[in-house]
């Protein structure tokens, strides 16, 4: 029998090809063959990177990618994943040095196949593979799309028809909507749950029904329409009944539809279910997202105003407006999550996860965003207070009923939080030696600081660690080797005069040692409570924790307490934390800094300088320390935005690579240019708003 793949179905329409290659006879080689095959091509080519940013923006069938100038594939991958077609196939035209033990590899990468364009059979056969994998994703998406139209378009019908509706299962009702309960003379679903069907239709015709409705429950749906006339005296203003039967959305039942006249007692609901109509939309809406990406346990999370500032409700139309639908895009960013708008300015979120374990932990993690947040409204920032509940519902949602019930539960339920036991209690008490120096350094004197004296600044960060209303950004790292997938690098910062305040820029703490030290006890214990949640989803995950010198240089009992902190993450690696510190910090006392690494590094903590290569210091300083990572300076960042600038970033990374074995970073990738072409530089990971922007909370973005 002939492969159905290679009928005639997919020549039919015309194949979009995206060919990433820099020769333009395999070009041509390619779009012939698939021609000669009688299919339809519309092919682009291209070998730059910024042609093909402005690619993606259009629908593909396939990516060939071959050689490119400024192109390499494992960019490719990256930002496909991160455009509008993120399932869009890549097949990888064989390199020269290509090796078949490496096929394995580039397959758990991203690559869909490897074909070779020196034998154009099996060329074709896996071009046509990869073409129906692509077309078979666009025609499900297609398919849903439209399922969600015709749904959308039959529950409105049925609202403006204001038909009675009723389910039916093996003869017994199952549910009803108001109309229903009306036109039969029932106040609640309660009192129909179980009742038989023919109890309340009463036909005059008994036997005709029986047969008819037997005929109907097989599957001969086309005897579904039909008028009955009924003996029940509830009905008798709507008599005779018009009826139509149709597949329900739950197993082996019916929907009976029944028309109402304009007048009569069933027209008193209506307005309610006019009422309830957003909030139907909504959960079928969610029921359908359900249904897409089934799960083995749901979650709902309702997120509502706990306050709202004066300087938003006074303020003009386009700030009032603006701010709340910002509230949703916030949110987007912060839960990665689908979300659902009601028509109270409540938004809906939508969790799973294939355990209860797991969906706790992404709802603990939720608890930071009750912390006072900002919310930026056309350039200017205003204070956004969130109350967050949740509730765990079952599979889908039965109706506007039961969802009004899933709401209210939800709002009135706090988030779970951390369960820590006794042995695991993460408040460690503090224990400062200052200005003692432990580590040998020079003494230095520390003058005290009233608190009627410091900057405003500082009192208002002091009552912020105080109430524990400090932010700790998470950000994720990613990986061009793609085997430490859950590195996150962790700063922090407060809010002051509705202001963001970035602490590691915050030069007036250097005023105050002992707040300094305070501070970043707190901020390591914080982050870790937050690590040793999320680890119940992603055990091998860690964190790059940014500190000042303070903690470094002047406490001595810091190592004891990063210590006692790596046991309780509980992580089953063997080094869950590295510690950053910067590189400007280290310089200016290298012999202190020296020991304290050693001490750290027997307490299981390891070590990364960030702002690094700034200093015509950094690679006498690079020889002295013992680190593992190397963050860069932001200005080495900017190097990537042209091939020249590129190739010197390069050449101080090789210079980096021969003073010492260590892992390289570049952060603050926050377009697409910049992403892209740090994969042109020997940087292990790289790290931007790109691929993930500074979050509250820990999530991984390669798993929505």
């Amino acid at each position: 029998m002939r492969n159905p793949l290679l009928s005639k179905k997919l020549k039919r329409t015309e194949t979009r090809l995206l060919i990433i290659d820099d020769n333009q006879i395999r070009f041509n080689q390619i779009r012939d063959l698939l021609t000669d095959s009688e299919h339809q091509v519309h092919a682009t080519l291209l070998d730059d990177l910024q042609n093909f940013e402005k690619q993606l923006n259009l629908n593909w069938d396939l990516i060939i990618f071959g050689r490119a100038y400024d192109l390499k594939y494992e960019q490719a991958l990256s930002l496909v994943q991160l455009s509008s077609q993120p399932n869009l196939p890549i097949i990888l035209l064989k390199p020269e040095d290509y090796q078949a033990e490496q096929y394995a590899g580039l397959i758990k990468k991203g690559i869909y196949d490897i074909v070779d364009l020196a034998e154009p059979e099996n060329f074709y056969i896996g071009l046509i593979r990869a073409l129906s994998f692509s077309r078979l994703q666009q025609s499900q998406q297609h398919l849903m799309e439209e399922l969600e139209t015709a749904q959308i378009q039959t529950q409105s019908l049925v609202e403006d028809s204001r038909k009675a509706v009723a389910v039916i299962q093996e003869g017994i009702h199952i549910q009803a909507n108001a109309e229903y309960l009306t036109l039969f003379g029932l106040k609640n679903e309660d009192e129909i749950i179980g009742l038989p069907l023919l109890d309340l239709l009463q036909p005059n015709d008994l036997n005709d029904f029986k047969q008819r409705f037997k005929k109907i429950s097989q599957g001969q749906l086309d005897l579904g329409r039909f008028d009955l006339s009924s003996q029940n005296n509830a009905v008798s203003g709507q008599n005779p009944l018009k009826l139509e039967f149709l597949a329900a959305a739950e197993e082996d039942a019916l929907q009976l539809a029944i028309e109402m006249n304009n007048s009569g007692s069933a027209t008193s609901s209506s307005p309610a279910v006019e009422a309830n109509g957003q909030k139907q939309k909504v959960f079928q809406k969610i029921n359908r997202t359900i249904t897409k990406q089934p799960s083995n346990i749901n979650a709902l999370v309702i997120f509502t105003l706990s306050s709202c500032t004066d300087a938003v409700l006074q303020n003009d139309w386009n700030t009032f407006k603006s701010y709340f639908s910002n509230i949703k895009d916030f949110l987007k960013d912060q839960t990665h999550a689908p979300l659902f708008s009601l028509d109270n300015g409540a938004i809906i979120a939508l969790f799973q996860a294939d355990n209860q374990a797991k969906l706790e932990s992404k709802l603990i993690g939720l608890n930071t965003l009750s912390k006072p947040q900002l919310l930026n409204v056309n350039h200017e920032s205003y204070p956004l207070n969130l109350r967050i509940g949740y509730t765990v519902i079952d599979n889908e949602i039965r109706d506007d009923a039961q969802f009004e019930n899933y709401v209210s539960h939800a709002f009135a339920t706090a988030l779970p939080t951390n369960q820590q036991a006794p042995e695991i209690d993460l408040n460690i008490p503090l224990e400062l030696d200052i200005p003692t120096l432990d580590f040998g350094t020079p003494d230095v004197q520390v003058t005290p600081i009233t608190i009627n004296d410091e900057a405003p600044i500082l009192k208002a960060l002091r009552g912020c660690l105080e109430r524990s209303e400090l932010h700790l950004k998470y950000q994720q790292l990613y990986d061009k080797e793609d085997s430490h997938l859950y590195t996150y690098e962790v700063t922090s910062g407060f809010i002051f005069e509705n202001k963001w305040q970035d602490i590691a820029q915050l030069r007036e703490l250097a005023e105050d040692s002992e707040l300094s030290i305070k501070l970043d006890r707190w901020i390591l214990v914080e982050s870790c409570k937050q690590l040793h949640n999320f680890i119940t989803q992603f055990p091998e995950a860690k964190l790059i924790v940014n500190l000042n010198k303070e903690v470094l240089y002047n406490d001595r009992t810091f190592p004891e307490f990063i210590s006692k902190l790596i046991t309780i993450i509980r992580s089953k690696l063997k080094n869950p934390l590295i510690l950053q510190f910067a590189e400007e910090d280290i310089q200016l006392n290298v012999a202190a800094a020296q020991k304290a690494f050693i001490e750290l590094r027997k307490n299981g903590a390891d070590l990364a300088l960030r702002n690094f290569g700034h200093s015509m210091y950094s690679e006498t300083l690079l020889r002295q320390i013992d680190v593992n990572c190397l963050t860069l300076d932001s200005s080495l960042t900017k190097m990537l935005a042209n091939d020249k600038s590129c190739q010197e970033l390069q050449e101080k990374i090789n210079g980096y690579h021969e003073i010492k074995n260590v892992e390289i970073l570049l952060r603050e990738l926050n377009d697409m240019t910049l992403f892209a072409n740090a994969w042109n530089v020997e940087a292990r990971f790289i790290q931007g708003d790109y691929f993930q922007k500074k979050l509250d909370h820990l999530i991984d973005v390669q798993d929505q």
